[in-house]
């Protein structure tokens, strides 16, 4: 298929393909993804890896009257593809939620399918499944469910991403209202921005800022974009940043 999209007022289309990685012997997820077009570089396309929201797969086609904001979602999936990301969507299981936060910080993550099905899909990657992906430049986004599970790969796939962007949501553990963010985070914790609503009621501001301080402790590259007039959604401010991030971290 080849790479395409499409913008126009109030409408967003990207082109994708479907690749069906494996959790174990019987099962398997869906991951859309979607080069650039053009020739790769040497290295291959950085990638940024999109986790979708609570029951809210990522579409590679959104319009503005689409609930949460998500038509920023797709925007930032095109404009990443325009500035030369690929860029990779994979399924929650069952299409919910992802299992980061689903015992609070008593999950047991390395016994869920979700890191077997993270290793797979990293391993493919460097395999060269998706096409010419450079191994060495992922990157890692996504909303509350997604925003969560973003900040999981900095704490179980250690070295493994440039940078990330987490969207109304927090540390990997936390859930809505209750969120305690360790003392301690990991050294090699990527760069994180957060981009949230400051009338979120779903993921209170607060929690976000309680993880963006201690990265400040730490000395961890972090940054915010604070939306003041809105909640949980995604905000017409997070496809500039995500990609001015991302751009940062080469």
């Amino acid at each position: 298929m080849t790479p395409k999209t499409l913008f126009k007022p109030g409408k967003v289309e990207c082109s994708y393909k479907v690749y069906a990685v494996p959790v174990n012997q019987h099962l398997s997820r869906e991951v859309k993804y979607q080069l650039p077009l053009g020739k790769p570089p040497k290295e291959g396309w950085p990638v940024v890896l999109f986790f979708q929201g609570n029951y809210f797969p990522i579409q590679f086609k959104r319009s503005t009257d689409d609930p949460l904001g998500s038509y920023y979602e797709t925007l930032a999936v095109k404009r990443l593809l325009d500035q030369g990301f690929a860029v990779l969507a994979p399924k929650a299981e069952a299409e919910l939620d992802w299992l980061t936060n689903s015992a609070g910080p008593f999950t047991q993550y390395e016994l869920t399918s979700d890191y077997r099905f993270f290793k797979n899909v990293l391993s493919a990657i460097k395999q060269g499944t998706f096409g010419p992906i450079n191994d060495n430049r992922k990157y890692a986004t996504g909303m509350a469910s997604g925003g969560y599970n973003t900040s999981r790969m900095a704490i179980s796939f250690t070295n493994e991403f440039k940078a990330l962007v987490i969207h109304s949501a927090s540390y990997a553990t936390c859930t809505g209202t209750t969120c305690s963010v360790p003392q301690l985070l990991p050294g090699a914790h990527p760069p994180t921005l957060f981009v949230h609503g400051f009338l979120d009621t779903v993921v209170p501001w607060w929690t976000m800022d309680q993880y963006y301080v201690k990265l400040q402790e730490q000395n961890i590259p972090t940054s915010r974009v604070t939306d003041y007039l809105a909640g949980h959604r995604w905000v017409p401010q997070s496809p500039t940043a995500m990609i001015t991030w991302f751009q940062q971290y080469p």
